[in-house]
């Protein structure tokens, strides 16, 4: 953060003194207020139900400055605070990861603190169609991503350059060093994050960094994209994805799309992973998993089925790995990724449709009421079936969301219930919870 404040000063005291002025007046501002609450109950074999529950309200507040020779400027706090704790809290929507990373416990005393954090601070500088950022920044990636289900976002520090072909075409690079998780107030080494204290067992070292090449092409009807991110001595991944749309009239519309996700170990990791006493049990990465879905629209109606697939590889560890709050499967749900895969040092654990073998298929139903005369409210019901010859039992998820919105005001209930939540250790052994129920009531103001 030295450098970021470096360069701005170092930008600013080469220009005159009426330019900073029209500098900061043409800036913008973005804040939102967010209270949050969340409950959760468990059913585990053989042992107590248990249940947690939290309040927090805070959000954020940003500023971004205009544009001055090609120079902009910005900054985000962030903010989660706690209230009317019970004894047993659910510590998801404040500082699990803190928790976690501090003192290996997602639910202890420094799980369940507030928090302030800068999540954004950058600087950036664009010439026609050419654009480079360095700092703090909320992105959103399909294996590097903000996840926005609670009370903050995600962030990374780094380098993004990006470049515009033409109007339908797009690509970029970017060099990360930092990831600071939703439910944390630090930015730790993007790899260290990853893999915590098996770190250096894992790539040789204490610390990587991670570098994406992306690629963009939107049509009238066809997109494209395509990531990889690459860390030395650790992990390789490739991201396709490609979709079509059409609309047949003013009412009735569809799409189509399909991904692709590979990934596998490189370098040092390749070599320490294969080691009988790994953290993997002697299993390279090596993962291939693949989705298709298609949605219809109809007027205010919508719905949706999706289709995913992990392979499975009895001689690989073959589960994705997402540490970095990456979701990206077709099949996603809203109760994905609730083991926190992206909490500090959980990158080989995996869960649900996101293990080694698992087959989704979801479908989604999606009601807008505008025709009624009363409009802002909006229903979303989903259902997933998750199919693995690891499972003792099918994992069935159902969601349902009411949601209002009007101006700057929204408000969400959200019902989650779940039977059979899976989870995998990094050496691929499943787990069960009989029963998962979840309930959450987010009331966000932005202005």
């Amino acid at each position: 953060m030295k450098k970021i404040l470096s360069s701005l000063l170092l930008v600013a005291s080469s220009q005159a003194a009426d330019s900073i002025g029209s500098w900061f007046e043409e800036g913008s501002t973005k804040a939102n207020i967010k209270y949050y609450y969340i409950d959760t109950n468990k059913d585990i074999p053989n042992k107590p139900s248990t249940s947690a529950h939290a309040n927090s309200v805070g959000g954020q507040l940003g500023y971004t400055t205009g544009n001055w020779n090609g120079f902009q400027t910005g900054a985000t706090f962030m903010t989660t605070n706690g209230f009317a704790l019970p004894n047993a809290v659910d510590t998801s929507i404040l500082a699990r990861d803190n928790g976690v990373r501090l003192d290996g416990d997602p639910s202890g005393n420094t799980a369940q603190k507030s928090f302030a954090v800068l999540g954004e601070a950058f600087i950036k500088y664009g010439y026609q169609d050419f654009s480079v950022l360095y700092g703090r920044k909320v992105i959103n990636t399909p294996l590097i991503n903000a996840k926005e289900v609670r009370m903050l976002p995600s962030a990374i520090q780094g380098i993004l350059v990006d470049y515009s072909l033409n109007d339908e075409t797009k690509v970029g690079a970017s060099y990360l060093t930092h990831f600071k998780q939703r439910t944390s107030d630090v930015f730790v080494n993007i790899v260290k994050h990853a893999l915590g204290d098996n770190t250096r067992a894992v790539t040789g070292d204490d610390e990587q960094d991670v570098f994406i090449l992306d690629g963009f092409f939107q049509g009238e009807k066809v997109s494209l994209k395509a990531y990889n991110y690459y860390t030395d001595d650790f992990m390789n991944s490739l991201y396709l994805e490609t979709g079509y749309k059409n609309k047949l009239d003013s009412k009735l519309s569809y799409s189509a799309d399909a991904q692709f996700i590979n990934q596998k170990s490189v370098g040092t990791a390749d070599d320490n992973l294969a080691e009988p006493l790994s953290l993997t049990g002697g299993k390279r990465i090596g993962v291939n998993a693949f989705g298709l879905k298609t949605d219809i629209t109809y007027g205010e109606s919508s719905l949706g089925l999706a289709f995913s697939k992990v392979l499975s590889n009895s001689d690989r560890h073959d589960s994705l790995v997402l540490p970095w709050d990456g979701t990206p499967l077709f099949t996603n749900m809203i109760t994905s990724n609730d083991l926190f895969q992206s909490n500090y040092g959980k990158a080989l654990n995996a869960d649900s449709i996101y293990i080694g073998g698992s087959a989704g298929v979801k479908l989604a139903y999606t009601q807008k009421y505008d025709f009624t005369g009363v409009k802002g409210f909006k229903t979303v019901l989903s259902y997933l079936n998750v199919d693995n010859s690891k499972f003792l039992n099918n994992q069935r998820d159902y969601n349902a969301v009411v949601s209002y919105g009007v101006g700057d005001f929204s408000l969400a209930l959200k019902g989650i219930w779940v039977r059979h939540n899976s989870s995998a250790n990094t050496q691929g052994t499943v787990s069960q919870i009989d029963k998962l129920t979840q309930y959450r009531v987010i009331a966000n103001y932005k202005f």
